[in-house]
């Protein structure tokens, strides 16, 4: 395990980036009370560590044409060799596919889509995701209204 001991500034500083990830170093480093320098090693070793995954812009699906989520129970046939390696790299390439996630339970993966409308998501899951030779079912579940998304973990004071 690549495990690192966080003080206190380790903590400000990954509140802050939580927050707003586009901060200069200068003005992170202002907000936790450390120098550029200091801050940049600290964001440095908290990469390395893979404490920090990655730095990105969350952009409005729904802004973009994506009017429809849903989320979709995979069940393989297991009776087929290697099926979850073969879903799982042919899902990789599917760029509607926004998570997906190994689960238990009666199903087997969780996928989080995105589609501009039904008939499209219907497309999708018939042409794209029903054929796979691997998949023995689907069910789906479209979202009716996005209630809570947090792109941030909860962290110490």
């Amino acid at each position: 395990m690549n495990h690192i001991e966080l003080d206190s500034y380790d903590w400000r500083l990954l509140q802050a980036l939580q927050q707003n990830a586009r901060l200069s170093n200068v003005a992170l480093s202002e907000q936790v009370n450390l120098s550029p320098s200091q801050c940049s090693r600290r964001l440095q070793r908290l990469e390395q560590h893979n404490i920090i995954e990655s730095y990105f812009t969350q952009l409005n699906a729904n802004e973009l044409g994506y009017k429809v989520t849903a989320f979709i129970y995979v069940t393989l046939d297991k009776n087929i060799k290697n099926s979850d390696s073969e879903f799982k790299s042919t899902i990789a390439n599917m760029p509607q596919i926004l998570e997906c996630y190994s689960i238990s339970g009666d199903s087997d993966y969780w996928l989080k889509v995105i589609s501009e409308d039904l008939p499209s998501l219907s497309v999708f899951l018939n042409e794209s995701i029903s054929i796979l030779s691997s998949v023995k079912g689907i069910t789906s579940t479209v979202v009716l209204d996005k209630i809570k998304q947090v792109p941030s973990i909860p962290l110490p004071n």
